[in-house]
Parts: C-alpha cells; sequence; structure tokens
C-alpha cells in the first residue's frame, strides 16, 4: 500500500496497538499531523506542554503496562522530552518517543529549531533512530517498540526528518523484528534458582526486598505465591508500592529515607536479603557500607547490569522476573513441604517493632495536618480502583506512608529521578489508560504550579482527574533539609499560601475548585469531589512548620533514622 512516511508512522502505531499517544503538533511533525487529520484509530491527546505529553506517556505505561508514545516536534518540542525520558530512563518505564526534525538537507546546518536530540537523549535512552530513508519507518517502528518493553523496560527515541514524512513508501509492517544485538534473558538458571531456594527456606531471618521491576515485569502474583509460600516478611520500594497487598499480613511497609523504622530495622538486621526487580538505591540503602552488613545478598533481576552493581550478590538470579519467582516459588514450597520450618519468631519479631515504632505526628494546633489530608482519602477509597499519582517532595513520601495500595499499577511517581510536576500530567495519563477508574493526584504547592497548565487538557479532553493539593506555601522537603542541616537558614523556599489562588486557577481551566483549612471542612470537599465525574482541585491549607518523619539523614546509615520528636512530651 502506497503513502507517505507521515502515514506509516500512523499505520505502525495502529499495527502496535496503540490506543492512545500524548503530543503537540509543530513545523518538522507537520505532516504526521496531518496525516492524523487524514484518519487514525489512535487517539491523540493534545498537551500544553512536551513536557506534560511526556509524563502523561508515563502515567498510560505506568498504569496500563504498556508502551507509552509521545509525539513533538523538533528543537524546543524535542528537548522538551528529555525531563520525561530521563524520568522513564531512571524509572524503567516503557516509552516510544516520536520527534520531527528538520529536513535531511538541513541536517547539520544550525537551521530553524533544528537540535541533535538523538545525541541529547543518548545517555537516557535504550536506544534511539534518526530515520534517513522512508522505507526504514516500519521496521524502525517495530524495533522500537520490542525495544521499550522487553528485557528491562525503558524509553527509546524516533526522530524524522520532515522530508522522510512526506517521501512516498510502500508500507508493509514487519511481523517479526531482527535485532541480532537485542538478546533480553529469557530463562533462568536452574541451579540458581535451587541455591536461593535453599537459602531462603532454611534462613532465620529472611526479607524480600521488592522494587518496581517486580511491577514492570508482571511478578506481583507469583511474589505473593512465594512470600505466603515461605512465610517471608515483604517490603516494597516506593516504585515497587503495590506490588504486593498492603494490608496482607506479610507486608511491613517501605525501606529508606522516609520508610518506616521497622522496615529499616527488618532489612538491616536480617540474615537473607532478598532483593527482587530492586537496584540498592542509595534512598533505600542509606550509607551503602552500613547496609544489611550481615545479611546473604540473593539478586533477582532481568537486567544483568544491575547484578553487583552497587552491593555483590552472594547468590544471582538473572532472567524475567515472572518466571523466575514462578520456580522459586514451587523450589521454596518443596523445602517447607519436607518439614523446613517458617521464620515465625521473625515474623512476629517485626509485628513487634511495627508496634513499637508507628508513624506518628503531632495532632495540636489550629492547622490542619497534611497527615490527616491522606489519611482521610484513604479511608475514602479503600476497596475502591482508585490510582493514586503523586509529584515529588514531603507529599509524595507523605502518600507512601498513609496511602495503602492494594493492587499494582495503582501507585504512580516519579522515584529516581524525582521529578517535580510529574503528578498532574500522570495522572490525565492514568486516566487515559482506564478511564473506568477514579485518578486522584496528591500534589504540593511547588510541584502543582510546574505543571498546572494540564488541567486544561483534562477538562477538554474529558480526562477527569482530582487534585488533593497539599498546600503549606513552601518548597516542603528543600525546607525541611534548610530547617535540618543547614542551620534554618531558608534561602528562597516561601511560596506564599494566596498567591495563586488555586480555587479560581481550576475553576479558569474549567475544573471546580475546592477550599480546605480545617478538618472539619476535610472529609466532605473529599467525598464531594469523588462523587462529581470532574476535574477537581482541593486546596488543603496545611500545617506549614509540618515535617516529614521518620528520616535518614543523607549519608547516616539506614538503622540511624530520626522519628518525630512531640514538642509536648520533650518539654516534659
Amino acid at each position: 500500500m502506497k503513502m507517505n512516511g507521515a502515514d506509516a508512522i500512523l499505520r505502525s502505531l495502529e499495527a502496535e496497538g496503540v490506543e492512545v499517544m500524548f503530543g503537540i503538533p509543530g513545523g518538522a511533525i507537520m505532516p504526521t499531523y496531518d496525516a492524523m487529520a487524514r484518519g487514525t484509530t489512535v487517539r491523540h491527546v493534545l498537551a500544553r506542554h512536551e513536557q506534560g505529553a511526556g509524563h502523561m506517556a508515563q502515567g498510560y505505561a505506568r498504569a496500563s503496562g504498556k508502551v507509552g508514545v509521545a509525539i513533538a516536534t523538533s528543537g524546543p518540542g524535542a528537548t522538551n522530552l528529555v525531563t520525561p525520558i530521563a524520568d522513564a530512563w531512571m524509572d524503567s518505564t516503557p516509552l516510544v518517543c516520536i520527534t520531527g526534525q528538520v529536513r535531511s538537507t538541513l541536517i547539520g546546518t544550525d537551521a530553524f529549531q533544528e537540535c541533535d536530540i538523538t545525541g541529547i537523549t543518548m545517555p537516557i535512552v535504550k536506544h534511539s533512530w534518526l530515520v534517513q530513508d522512508v522505507k526504514d519507518i516500519p521496521t524502525v517502528m517495530k524495533a522500537a517498540f520490542h525495544v521499550a518493553s522487553t528485557g528491562r523496560c525503558g524509553p527509546v527515541l524516533v526522530d524524522v526528518p520532515r522530508d522522510i514524512q512526506e517521501a512516498e513508501i510502500d508500507f508493509v509492517y514487519p511481523e517479526t523484528v531482527d535485532l541480532p544485538g537485542w538478546r533480553p534473558p529469557r530463562k533462568v538458571h536452574p541451579l540458581q534458582i535451587r541455591e536461593a531456594a535453599e537459602r531462603i527456606a532454611k534462613a532465620e531471618k529472611p526479607v524480600l526486598y521488592v522494587g518496581g521491576g517486580t511491577i514492570n515485569g508482571d511478578a506481583c502474583d507469583e511474589l505473593r505465591a512465594l512470600a505466603e509460600v515461605g512465610e517471608l516478611p515483604v517490603v516494597t520500594t516506593l516504585m515497587g508500592k503495590g506490588a504486593f497487598p498492603e494490608t496482607h499480613p506479610l507486608f511491613f511497609g517501605w525501606p529508606g529515607m522516609h520508610g518506616t523504622k521497622w522496615a529499616n530495622i527488618a532489612m538491616n538486621t536480617c540474615d537473607v536479603l532478598v532483593a527482587i526487580g530492586a537496584r540498592f538505591d542509595d534512598r533505600v540503602t542509606g550509607k551503602l557500607t552500613a547496609f544489611a552488613p550481615g545479611a546473604t545478598v540473593i539478586h533477582l533481576d532481568i537486567d544483568p547490569a544491575e547484578i553487583s552493581k552497587l552491593r555483590d550478590a552472594d547468590i544471582p538470579v538473572v532472567g524475567p522476573l515472572k518466571k523466575a519467582l514462578h520456580e522459586l516459588g514451587i523450589a521454596v514450597g518443596k523445602h517447607r513441604t519436607a518439614g523446613v520450618p517458617g521464620p515465625s519468631a521473625w515474623v512476629r519479631r517485626i509485628e513487634n517493632l511495627r508496634d513499637e515504632f508507628p508513624l506518628r505526628y503531632g495532632t495540636s494546633g489550629e492547622w490542619l495536618k497534611p497527615q490527616k489530608v491522606i489519611e482521610v482519602l484513604q479511608d475514602l477509597t479503600a476497596g475502591d480502583d482508585v490510582i493514586v499519582t503523586t509529584g515529588v517532595g514531603q507529599h509524595q513520601m507523605w502518600a507512601m506512608q498513609y496511602i495503602l495500595t492494594e493492587k499494582p499499577r495503582n501507585f504512580i511517581t516519579s522515584g529516581g529521578l524525582g521529578t517535580m510536576g510529574y503528578g498532574i500530567p500522570a495522572a490525565i495519563g492514568a486516566k487515559a489508560a482506564r478511564p473506568e477508574a477514579t485518578v486522584v493526584c496528591v500534589d504540593g504547592d511547588g510541584c502543582f504550579q510546574m505543571t498546572a497548565q494540564e488541567l486544561t487538557t483534562a477538562v477538554i479532553d474529558d480526562l477527569p482527574i482530582i487534585v488533593v493539593l497539599v498546600n503549606n506555601g513552601y518548597l516542603g522537603m528543600v525546607t525541611q533539609w534548610q530547617d535540618m542541616f543547614f542551620d534554618g537558614r531558608r534561602s528562597h523556599v516561601g511560596l506564599g499560601v494566596d498567591v495563586p489562588d488555586y480555587v479560581k486557577l481550576a475553576e479558569a481551566y474549567g475544573g471546580v475548585g475546592m477550599l480546605v483549612e480545617s478538618e472539619a471542612e476535610l472529609e466532605p470537599a473529599l467525598r464531594e469531589a469523588l462523587a462529581l465525574n470532574r476535574t477537581v482541585v482541593i486546596d488543603c491549607r496545611v500545617d506549614p512548620t509540618e515535617q516529614c518523619f521518620p528520616m535518614i539523614p543523607a549519608g547516616a546509615a539506614a538503622i540511624d533514622m530520626v522519628e518525630y520528636a512531640d514538642p509536648v512530651e520533650a518539654a516534659s
């Protein structure tokens, strides 16, 4: 079938089963947008900024398990995608970014809106292609989706000059992909499984340390089966939140800088630490040399480059996590059937630690507490199909601590890159992926102002979301660090609570705005917002002095957590 390159891009997306793409048109990508006008089955969501489009594609991918697609023009359009590409790289989110490029004859001449986007993004993509022949479009697109979604997921970039989009092609989409150098692991070595199972079954103090790779690998059912058959305590990272039901008796919280004290004690005093799709991130380990000092480390990952990258693995298990956890669960079950006892005393010990070191915050004073905002949200949405996205900062950590996530892909946040402004566009992408779900963005006032323009997208494209704005008038996490580690010298962190007027701003964008200044106003506002099928912003004015605890100071060992200190108790 003869068509131009732009049509070939769209036919390729359709052949890959893409249902939604996110983007903004511009000069170098205009032929592809003209092809959209001629017709395609792929829904296009018009963002207001390319960074928003990229985060929407990420939210779509994280909520659906499919590849997200973002599209932009050359020059500033492409460079505005760099942040979401880097975010997707750090969090292993499958993303295909399609950018227009100046005409082939102009490449290298510093033409209007020319930039070397394949060079710029080289360190933060799994692979990139500059298409130089229209005949290559089908094979490049096939390869792009394959690379993004196989092995360790991640972003790829396809850059297409305008004249290539306009050139004619006899289009045939390939049924298979031919990439001789791309061979992600497909099997798991049985000896690795056998040795890992024996160590786990005989451990007196085992812990499963579960990361986001477990969700990406669609291995959550297998994780639960392993934990239950082995009676194994589970802690999940921020990116792994939801991989294991958080009301399950074997779930014991989240590790790291703002994780629970009992989870950090368990991880750092265990005798066998089983890392599953996790990468020993510094926010989890604290001082790496002091992390889990007496533990035998078993590391399961699809990416062999992660094994022993930061912490030596005593038993490496490389391969697809779904397959690895399935086989490991069977092998551990055989040990239990043969009479090897589970670590019941260890589980009770962690339960006692949880009782001894609960999450705490002050309840005195006139201000609404940010933790209470999240707790009431949790109470009102428990048991429902609710997707929670967040920005980055204190509110993100409070959401991690007080939202109990029961299913994978229902908690979506920026982990590795820590991108402020992620929450609102990610929520819109998640709503596009799962329109039947309620989508709530827990955001901070600093993050909100970075991507608030995307509320227009939510309204006009009928992708309603609820933004619960934890508004303390500051860049909260930066303020906390300045107060704790810079002798209280606050430098350029005050945002003000009245400017902008978030209620009027929400209404200006076509949504509903609500103001909550007290605990009495909180539940009615949340109930009303959840009942509406509209985009809503709830401006929750919270205590500007509240800090997020517990906390591991930078450079400290994970065991040396700073806990909340009640000023009333301290005075007495």
